[in-house]
């Protein structure tokens, strides 16, 4: 659904956005991450048509975008990190407008747009002037204006910044359910904790180059080593201790517990559950421990 082949954007003798080669599937959220000037909001730009690129193709929805940009424009839902709202306008009178601009007949404009305002918990919106929203209400109702065509491909830069907790969270879930309507959905963010909750995959941008590309296990695996397994007994680990030993070297033990490295888990940690059953000790818990996707971003960021 978007296929980009050594994509680059120049401004002058700055690269901005340095071949990248990138394919996201159909029903598929990838987010992208990157610090500030990484090529982000470029690429978005790109894709979204809004900007030519210098080398390479972008391909969205069938469309490319260099030479129809109309068409793409029309198949994408562009949410920017800034949302540009007419203030002085009521939240009805916003969506009616833009829906217009999409094509959309009067019934389909008021149905689609009072649907979003409650998806958002903000239909009261529908008849307020949106210079008195909140930041998160704009950002919201910027969402539901960049979703009223129900567009097969999404462009999101930070969709939930300025939110509140409860607001971010009915935005995340309104993604994901997005996802399972087959669309294509790109998520620029710096929260890399709503990255990983939302994203099938993750790719890393540094100086226009994509530098890591990968689900978040796989990242993980890849970047900080095999998962780490944390084991807790209901005793302590004295007896428990020689028969791990058996399979996996140790990383740290405790008075009842004791942290193993393997790369493959689901073959050692069913045979030191056995030993330790015919051995009679009581095991508490057995599992990985969490590993952030901030450490996969700061090992990558710090590599380059």
């Amino acid at each position: 659904m978007i296929q980009l082949e050594g994509l680059t954007k120049r401004f002058g003798d700055f690269t901005a956005v340095d071949g990248v080669t990138l394919s996201i599937a159909a029903g598929e959220i990838l987010a992208l991450l990157g610090p500030n000037g990484a090529g982000k909001t470029t690429t978005v730009r790109m894709l979204a048509a809004i900007l030519q690129p210098s080398g390479g193709r972008a391909v969205v929805a069938g469309f490319d975008t260099r030479s129809d940009g109309i068409e793409v424009r029309r198949r994408v839902g562009l949410l920017t990190e800034q949302p540009g709202l007419y203030l002085r306008m009521r939240g009805g009178e916003y969506l009616g407008f833009f829906g217009r601009i999409y094509g959309l007949d009067a019934e389909t404009r008021q149905q689609r747009g009072r649907r979003l305002l409650e998806q958002f918990d903000m239909p009261e919106a529908w008849d307020r002037r949106m210079g008195e929203f909140s930041k998160g209400m704009r950002q919201k109702m910027a969402l539901a204006r960049a979703l009223l065509h129900e567009p097969p491909v999404l462009l999101l830069d930070e969709p939930t910044s300025a939110m509140d907790p409860y607001s971010a969270k009915l935005v995340r879930d309104a993604i994901l359910s997005l996802r399972d309507e087959r669309r294509v959905i790109l998520v620029c963010t710096h929260n890399l904790a709503e990255a990983e909750i939302v994203a099938d995959r993750i790719a890393i941008i540094r100086r226009g180059q994509i530098v890591a590309l990968g689900t978040p296990a796989e990242l993980k695996r890849k970047l900080l080593g095999p998962p780490v397994m944390e084991l807790r007994l209901a005793e302590t680990r004295d007896g428990a201790l020689p028969l791990v030993s058996r399979f996996v070297e140790p990383l740290a033990i405790g008075p009842d517990w004791i942290r193993y490295e393997t790369a493959q888990p689901e073959t050692v940690n069913p045979l030191i559950l056995r030993a330790l059953t015919e051995a009679g000790i009581g095991v508490v818990t057995l599992g990985e421990l969490p590993r952030s996707l901030e450490a996969v971003y700061l090992r990558v960021v710090e590599e380059q």
